[in-house]
């Protein structure tokens, strides 16, 4: 198939709605033009700061103002982030993404830490990834100057549907997130999830707005709702593998350089339809008993499944250097921001709704 450097929406809808055994075919074929088929990068994805979350994204269970059995934890030190990094290296981690439950960096005491792991696990030769929630241009490049290589921050859905999900923050602010960790060069790392209520089109839609950033993410997550008691969405059905091995597949051929990860959801699947995924494209997975606070497969059943499928793990930087970000000037380090970021406001009925219903368990759990 002949790569395109812009897409419509109605070219992305004819692409995914191809005879599923023909658009596995054409994405195989992409893949193996810019990326080596047997190799998948396996990543460790570490909840540094759990829980507490300001936010009402629908499909959360970090979010406070929701009852669900997770508990809140203080920011890990360096000592507890080096045990664990050290722990995925052995088990052929090559990158680790460190996740906070933030709405947005603040320049406090809590970044001071984040900045201080950061340069703990560069030092250890890995790959590091952090998502923390929205970010300045400047907390991106001292982010970026501590040795990070990228930046999390997903778009979710796309920019219609995206107000069915979540009411504290607007899209806007996402893309201008992903701007701020450009401007930074930090490579970026932006997909979304299937499986919250969103039609076809809405997830084509997601991947026309990632195609038209420029240059497109180094990194495409595609997540399958892991839908958790409690939250908004606990009653959505789960993702058919076709599902995802469509949105793969898509991902793939729109944007063929970006390495394409299969991340949530992955409990649920087969190791032949994990096998399917690989072959239309994916080409990470994060490895571990948990994604920040849900479950996954365990570790040695992905070895176990790499072996069956003859793969390897991808060394880390196999894309490229280590970034060379500029020094950060005086003034930028001594710089202490306050931005405004939106609060749309409307309400999403299901979400008022599971609000009450937190608060009410929370009180029932305190008598």
């Amino acid at each position: 198939m002949e790569e395109r450097k812009e897409w419509t929406l109605a070219e992305i809808l004819e692409v995914h709605r191809k005879p599923l055994l023909e658009l596995v075919y054409e994405a195989a074929t992409v893949h193996r033009k810019h990326h080596n088929p047997n190799e998948v990068q396996i990543s460790s994805l570490l909840s540094i700061k759990t829980g507490g979350c300001q936010e009402d994204c629908g499909y959360c269970p970090q979010a406070a103002r929701y009852h669900t059995d997770i508990e809140e934890n203080d920011l890990m030190s360096v000592e507890q982030v080096t045990t664990a990094a050290n722990r995925a290296k052995v088990l052929g981690a090559s990158r680790v993404c460190m996740g906070a439950a933030w709405r947005n960096v603040k320049d406090d005491e809590d970044f001071d830490q984040v900045i201080r792991l950061v340069q703990t696990v560069n030092s250890m030769d890995m790959e590091v990834c952090a998502t923390l929630g929205m970010v300045t241009e400047t907390q991106a490049k001292k982010l970026a100057e501590a040795g990070l290589y990228a930046y999390n921050h997903n778009l979710d859905t796309s920019e219609d549907y995206y107000k069915e999900v979540i009411s504290t923050r607007g899209y806007e602010d996402r893309l201008e997130t992903l701007s701020n960790v450009r401007k930074a060069k930090l490579t970026v790392c932006s997909g979304g999830i299937i499986g919250m209520g969103e039609s076809v089109e809405d997830r084509c839609k997601m991947l026309l707005t990632l195609s038209q950033l420029d240059p497109q993410p180094e990194s495409v997550p595609i997540n399958a709702l892991v839908a958790v008691e409690g939250t908004p969405m606990e009653d959505q059905e789960p993702v058919p593998i076709w599902d995802m091995v469509r949105m793969v597949a898509t991902a793939r051929i729109v944007m063929p350089k970006s390495t394409v990860r299969l991340s949530a959801g992955r409990l649920s699947m087969t190791k032949e339809g994990q096998a399917l995924c690989f072959m239309a494209g994916a080409g990470s997975i994060f490895a571990g008993d948990k994604l920040l606070t849900t479950p996954n497969p365990a570790t040695n059943e992905d070895l176990e499944m790499f072996e069956i499928l003859g793969l390897q793990p991808t060394a880390p930087f196999a894309k490229g250097d280590r970034p060379q970000p500029e020094p950060l000037t005086e003034e930028e380090r001594a710089k202490k921001e306050n931005p405004k970021w939106s609060r749309p406001g409307h309400r999403i009925p299901a979400h008022v709704e599971y609000t009450k219903k937190g608060k009410l368990k929370k009180k029932a759990i305190q008598k």
